[in-house]
């Protein structure tokens, strides 16, 4: 399908700067473009390509000031970010969904399966399990005994839910991602650990993403929530009777550490860790591999904080300036020690 400037300017509601009638029928970034593709600019870290690129439309903010003479069209819009993810949101649409439950797979005779529903080649649907209307369920999927999803889901291949987990509407889970495995507990015995029993459940609510290989462990009693709208990136862990709040986001290799509680609209940089049995407020952003143990700001929430310990991202900037200099900070230091012993010996 081929869209032309003016009809997507129409869509988005923005305006069209040069050949309305330009059409294109694919994506491509700025960097790559191609006649016919439509590509954006947003970070103008990649303006200069705006005068290079073969792409016939390009999306930008309505503020953009071109510094050069451009061979493309453009098309103005509040938030060229946004209205991206807007076309390719209706692109993937378009897409044809596929139906039916293949030969291959494995459905219990207990188990139902909404309409216009897909199930995969050695997909496996267990007694009691329930799957909503209108959701793919790739190859190699296993949704045990007593599972509820709920309607429009799709699960890559080998995705793994286990027995009485609960999963809202519109959920996606990316292949190798675990949902209801048994949380970390054991308890110190004379002659080792013995495991506590993880009875509990995990339930995740409408419009999440869960990456690859991600996992959200089951509770001990209760349930562990991931709430409506939270993003999770691959290789997250989020351990047992955890709480993740509304439209919370986490990039990979974050670790929650068990019974801990996360406000809404938090975001979490690569490899953060948090420790358990805490709470975190709402809207609290935390850089790349920060150590946060809890501390009253953090659980007050609405702050900015780096480091292990997480402090305050300001003090933890003015205190990184200072780390290269301690070595010899210290040197300086010993040997003013030792000037002000020979002072005193000297009286």
């Amino acid at each position: 399908m081929e869209f032309s400037a003016k009809q997507i300017a129409e869509y988005l509601g923005g305006t069209v700067e040069g050949d309305e009638n330009a059409s294109v029928k694919t994506f491509a970034k700025i960097e790559e473009g191609v006649k016919g593709a439509i590509s954006f600019l947003a970070n103008m870290h990649y303006a200069h390509y705006l005068y290079t690129t073969e792409s016939s439309i390009v999306l930008v903010n309505k503020d953009f000031v071109p510094e050069q003479e451009l061979k493309t069209t453009l098309i103005r819009v509040d938030n060229a970010y946004e209205a991206i993810a807007r076309l390719l949101t209706l692109y993937q649409s378009t897409m044809q969904k596929r139906k039916g439950i293949h030969p291959l797979a494995c459905v219990a005779e207990s188990a139902q399966v909404g309409e216009d529903s897909y199930v995969g080649p050695f997909a496996y649907i267990g007694e009691n399990a329930v799957v909503g209307k209108g959701c793919q369920i790739y190859s190699g999927v296993v949704i045990e005994e007593r599972a509820v999803v709920g309607d429009d889901c799709l699960f890559y291949p080998n995705v793994s839910v286990y027995h009485d987990c609960k999963i809202g509407n519109r959920v996606t889970l990316h292949s190798g991602c675990v949902i209801g495995a048994d949380g970390f507990g054991f308890a110190p015995a004379a002659d080792g650990y013995e495991k506590i029993p993880q009875i509990g459940i995990v339930t995740i609510e409408d419009d999440v993403e869960i990456g690859a290989n991600t996992c959200v462990d089951r509770s001990t009693m209760g349930s562990t929530y991931i709430r409506k709208g939270v993003k999770l990136d691959n290789l997250v862990q989020i351990a047992h009777n955890c709480e993740v709040g509304s439209n919370t986001v986490m990039s990979a290799q974050v670790g929650v550490a068990g019974s801990t509680k996360i406000g809404q609209w938090c975001m979490f940089g690569g490899q953060v860790g948090i420790a358990g049995h805490i709470v975190i407020g709402d809207r609290v952003l935390s850089g790349a591999q920060a150590g946060i143990v809890g501390n009253r700001d953090v659980r007050k929430g609405h702050v900015t904080v780096q480091g292990s310990p997480a402090i305050d991202a300001k003090d933890f900037m003015r205190s990184s300036v200072v780390f290269k200099y301690l070595p010899e900070m210290r040197k300086e230091i010993e040997s003013l020690k030792k000037e002000i012993e020979e002072l005193k010996k000297g009286k």
